[in-house]
């Protein structure tokens, strides 16, 4: 019977050192509160690479279809994030970067700035834009753009960066080795 328990203990002891399951996230809150990942779909292939890095440089053009609901690329962008952390990928290998540039630079305006050049309207998308900077994504602003809105930086998101041109940030980021998704 002693040799019995010495096998468990050893055979406890050895399964605790096994890799966690591909869904280790799932049980745990996500990084982006209120934001589901993509919904798990039965005998699924091509799921996220715990090894992979996911470097993606996300390209904002385009304004919303309604002013006061949060930007759908936004919103993708969310439900992205959380599903690869739902499948375990690292938050060291989630490098994601935003860049709002023609229509999108809005996004990254300060509420009282929004609302005078949006009749009133609040800018939706800074609830999400916090919780994506907290959870490590960086957001860029075309530079061009916001000369174009004629804004001062002070307009401008503390959250957002404002970059030169975002033609110069997004090929940077090219040939660092991220992929550029055009999301809206």
């Amino acid at each position: 019977m002693k040799n019995f328990w010495i096998a468990a203990a050893i055979l406890c002891a050895s399964l605790m050192g096994l890799p966690r399951p591909a869904h280790a996230q799932s049980a745990q809150a996500l990084p982006i509160p209120g934001v589901e990942p993509a919904t798990d779909f039965p005998d699924e292939s091509e799921l996220p690479d715990v090894n992979m890095v996911y470097k993606v440089a996300f390209d904002i053009g385009k304004s919303s279809p309604k002013i006061d609901e949060v930007n759908p690329g936004l919103e993708k962008i969310a439900e992205f994030y959380n599903t690869l952390a739902k499948h375990g990928v690292p938050a060291d290998h989630r490098k994601f970067v935003v860049v709002f540039h023609q229509k999108g630079a809005e996004f990254a305006l300060i509420n009282s700035v929004y609302k005078a050049r949006n009749d009133g309207h609040d800018n939706p998308n800074i609830a999400l834009i916090q919780s994506l900077k907290k959870a490590g994504v960086d957001f860029r602003v075309c530079g061009q753009g916001v000369l174009g809105m004629k804004v001062e930086r002070s307009a401008i998101l503390p959250e957002v960066q404002v970059d030169l041109w975002a033609m110069v940030t997004l090929m940077n980021f090219s040939m660092k080795g991220y992929t550029r998704v055009s999301i809206g």
